[in-house]
């Protein structure tokens, strides 16, 4: 796993870069042999044989897989039925529909019980402060979830109830999820980094009951006041006519107050050190704790309900094609869209990609760095992992605090094996340079990740490099918060890796590359990338709105699903994600279309609109084009000031 002599130089222009990623596709990465060895999915002809049948036998590929679950009542009816054509009726897509399930069950009873497991370590957190850790095992997991889902059935919270979720990166988060899972509730949870107004429109629009939150907590060196972000929410909702009845705070900041029992269902967890964690607690440095306003009759503290609340509750048993959550996407309007998953297929899907993409063993530690708050997190932190009885790791911090070391000061206290990131983290780190990393052994490291945007080829050679030691393969993938999980990506152990691309499509994913026409291209080809037929983790639609979901993903390529997406194919079925299409100005075809093809105006833009993993934001490049304020949901946003400078320095146009 050798690596080109000459790379680009960082920072050396769009033409460096090109060439860089050129010469980096012209050869490829094959899997380490001692990877390939152990994997589950040891060579690309076993990979290429799964992935064949899973196309061709769907029922008979997931009906084995659904067989490792626990089902209360089988699959009365057909495993799968679906319609992807608008022309030929409504859009629907139905896996198991009549089994009966709980995936709260699936992911801690069945692990406790069936796969006796009950001792072994969930999660490791690691707080903001290196000197904050806690772990806790799948046994003590399952009771908090059960005293917490009696604490939600005594306010009333009941199967198809919606329930909003606004905290940090915190044990108590994943114990909340779970609970609304375990009573057949449907948990919206929201970035605890947007703002109060993006709260209230997200509790409207699924006309969530309750809410639950933090009083505060620090990221980085920064204090954020969320009780009072939340407490700014419900004051919107009740002028907009729909007050929440009641509001449930975890004391987070405040958690020494409370003692340090040792009880597991008492919460929040105490701070205790991790197994083979170097040296003593340190006295956490001092911070400034907020004041919490109170609304009676409304706030409620989490841990005075749980101490009331009985240690065993009996999941509610759903259908296969019940909801399980909603979770907010922006739409190109500006209006978040409530994308919504289901129990049986989406549970299939996440523990499938989970075991097979990070080729999990018993014995690993994974470490995924997202935020819950988001599709990755849903699935590769809390659902995915626990599906498969890992053991991860749970970060509230950020990458470059207290120093620009502390994700690998981390994977080396946990000997973590499994880590997956963001091209945006990585290249962030890259700019101080190999000795942050090499300080440290990182050597547990035996699979690299990376998720929510393309990684540039510079990035990938350098995580390659420096980070894996050019020992670890890395899963570049490729999916969406439609998708529920995976679509493109290599597998450790079976796929030779090109920087750059997603590679192939997992298991039950069929993409095609479609013409401007909606024909198939065949080969080498670039154009619309599309999936052929459903897979298990497909999203089923937009909360309240159907119409919404066949519109954006269906009518454009009737009998296609359609991501949004631009992709080239190469000459060695390698697929490489281009970008957005609806917005990319296809350059190559200038003789065509003619002079449209050529801006009418060209502004100067030193830095763009993103959002926190990198992705710009082209829907605002639109509005400042149109000299239009008015941007609708900007909570996804990296950097306000950014626009502030667009509009700012916008360049005359003709109105």
């Amino acid at each position: 796993m050798g690596l080109p002599e000459e790379r680009g130089r960082s920072g050396g222009g769009s033409g460096v870069r090109e060439e860089a990623g050129a010469r980096s596709r012209a050869r490829s990465w094959s899997p380490p042999p001692e990877v390939s060895r152990s994997a589950h999915v040891p060579s690309l002809q076993r990979y290429r044989e799964l992935h064949r049948r899973s196309l061709e036998e769907p029922r008979e590929f997931w009906g084995d897989i659904a067989k490792e679950f626990y089902w209360k009542t089988p699959c009365p009816g057909p495993f799968l039925q679906y319609n992807f054509d608008v022309t030929k009726g409504k859009i629907f897509i139905e896996w198991m529909k009549g089994a009966t399930t709980n995936i709260c069950y699936n992911v801690l009873d069945r692990i406790v019980y069936e796969k006796k497991l009950g001792d072994k370590v969930a999660f490791y957190w690691e707080g903001n402060e290196p000197e904050e850790t806690t772990q806790i095992t799948y046994r003590e997991l399952l009771v908090q979830v059960c005293h917490f889902s009696n604490v939600l059935r005594k306010q009333g919270i009941c199967k198809g109830d919606r329930v909003a979720i606004y905290m940090p990166m915190i044990p108590e988060l994943v114990v909340a999820m779970l609970a609304c899972a375990r009573l057949g509730a449907l948990h919206s949870i929201v970035f605890a980094g947007f703002s109060s107004e993006s709260l209230c429109e997200r509790i409207l629009d699924s006309s969530c009951s309750l809410l639950i939150t933090t009083d505060a907590f620090y990221r980085g060196e920064k204090l954020v006041n969320l009780k009072e972000l939340a407490d700014e929410a419900l004051e919107k909702c009740r002028e907009k006519g729909f007050p929440v009845r009641c509001c449930i705070v975890v004391k987070h900041l405040g958690r020494a107050e409370l003692g340090t029992g040792d009880s597991p269902s008492q919460s929040p967890p105490i701070k205790r050190p991790c197994p083979d964690v170097q040296g003593k607690l340190k006295e956490k440095p001092k911070r400034i704790w907020p004041q919490i306003s109170w609304n009676e009759g409304v706030d409620m503290w989490w841990h005075e309900l749980m101490q009331e609340a009985g240690d065993e509750c009996e999941p509610e048993w759903c259908d296969a094609e019940d909801p399980l959550f909603i979770l907010y996407t922006s739409g190109s309007t500006g209006k978040p869209k409530g994308v919504v998953h289901t129990v049986g297929g989406y549970m299939l899907y996440v523990a499938t990609t989970f075991k097979y993409v990070f080729d999990f063993h018993a014995e690993d530690v994974f470490w995924c760095t997202a935020d819950i708050g988001w599709i990755t997190g849903h699935s590769y932190v809390t659902y995915g992992p626990l599906a498969n009885g890992a053991t991860s790791v749970l970060f509230e911090g950020i990458p470059t605090y207290p120093d620009v070391s502390r994700l690998w000061s981390t994977v080396d206290k946990y000997k973590v094996t499994k880590f997956y990131t963001a091209p945006t983290a990585i290249r962030l780190l890259m700019k101080s340079g190999d000795e942050p990393v090499t300080r440290h052994s990182r050597a547990s490291l035996q699979v690299l990740g990376t998720v929510g945007e393309p990684i540039n080829p510079e990035a990938w050679l350098w995580y390659h490099r420096v980070v894996g030691a050019q020992r670890c393969p890395i899963v570049d993938t490729f999916w969406q918060t439609e998708t529920g999980g995976h679509m493109l990506t290599p597998l450790p152990g079976a796929t030779p890796m090109k920087p750059g691309s997603a590679t192939f499509p997992f298991f039950g994913v069929a993409p095609a590359v479609l013409n401007e026409s909606g024909e198939e291209l065949e080969g080498e080809a670039e154009g619309y990338l599309v999936f052929k037929q459903p897979w298990p983790g497909i999203m089923r639609t937009v909360y309240g709105n159907h119409e919404c979901f066949e519109t954006t993903y269906f009518k454009k390529f009737p009998g296609y699903y359609v991501t949004g997406d631009g992709c080239r194919r190469d000459q060695d079925g390698y697929y490489w994600i281009t970008g957005r299409i609806d917005d990319m100005l296809n350059v190559s075809v200038r003789e065509k279309i003619g002079p449209i093809a050529t801006p009418d105006y060209i502004q100067n833009a030193p830095s763009l609109p993103k959002t926190r993993s990198g992705k710009i934001m082209r829907r605002v490049l639109r509005k400042i084009a149109q000299n239009d304020h008015d941007l609708g949901d900007m909570s996804t946003v990296a950097d306000p000031s950014v626009i502030t400078q667009l509009f700012s320095h916008r360049c005359l146009t003709i109105q």
